[in-house]
């Protein structure tokens, strides 16, 4: 007998059966971080537009984060830690969702062939996942690798300098587009696939889940749009003084 013949008699079990927990399992996994990610960035664009309530609301929130109500004057080390946690999550998760991409530019042809004949809505939303997946796998990690490694450089000046002055504002453009509509699909084939929200009639809430998922999209991508907005706005403003930090409320000691 083989090796692992005799380990499956001893086991009372065959390979194929233990093999075939794999997928599901992976699946599960592919969920669960997919999850964890769509509620982070739902929390973090909620958090970036805090610059649409003023400098002053932006940077409270930023040194909230640097746990300012806990070391006097906090410390950007921990948006670095944050940041290499979702940094990990995200590679993470990349790793499992590239088991289910087309292994070729061919096979991606075929696939969006494939989904024109079928005229498929839930076909045509997994071939928006899957090029905003590729895309995020390279504007994603510019972006989280930009605050693991320069925490310090996030504020109302700073940012918005490097957003308008450093000419981030086409990166940050297309991240916003590709993240939200990733997260947005892939929180809508989520409640599609686990039945979150089946209940007694399930085509039905599938459309009704559909508009909502969509309406939420729409919302964070013009919330998106108005933040980054006013980043480029600041930074267009504040490009000759380019490198200095904000304080609080340094506008009306300037007026004074």
């Amino acid at each position: 007998m083989l090796r692992e013949d005799i380990v499956e008699s001893l086991l009372g079990k065959t390979t194929q059966k233990k093999k075939s927990r794999i997928p599901a399992k992976l699946d599960f996994l592919q969920s669960a971080t997919g999850l964890i990610l769509a509620i982070f960035i739902i929390l973090h664009l909620l958090f970036e537009s805090s610059i649409l309530l003023g400098k002053d609301s932006m940077y409270a929130l930023t040194k909230m984060f640097e746990l300012d109500f806990f070391i006097k004057g906090g410390s950007s080390i921990f948006i670095s830690i944050l940041a290499f946690i979702i940094f990990a999550i995200f590679i993470f998760h990349a790793f499992l969702a590239m088991r289910k991409f087309p292994n070729s530019y061919r096979e991606y042809l075929r696939l969006k062939t494939h989904a024109k004949l079928m005229k498929h809505k839930d076909t045509n939303l997994w071939i928006i996942q899957i090029t905003t997946g590729f895309m995020l796998f390279f504007l994603g990690s510019i972006h989280l690798y930009i605050v693991l490694t320069e925490p310090q450089n996030i504020g109302p000046f700073a940012s918005s300098d490097r957003i308008y002055s450093d000419t981030f504002y086409p990166l940050y453009f297309m991240l916003l587009i590709s993240v939200v509509l990733h997260a947005g699909v892939g929180v809508y084939r989520l409640i599609m696939k686990w039945g979150w929200f089946d209940g007694k009639n399930p085509k039905e809430n599938r459309v009704k889940t559909r508009k909502i998922v969509k309406a939420i999209t729409i919302f964070y991508l013009v919330l998106g749009l108005f933040s980054l907005m006013a980043y480029i706005k600041i930074g267009y403003d504040h490009q000759k003084h380019y490198g200095e930090r904000y304080t609080p409320n340094m506008e009306i000691k300037n007026e004074n």
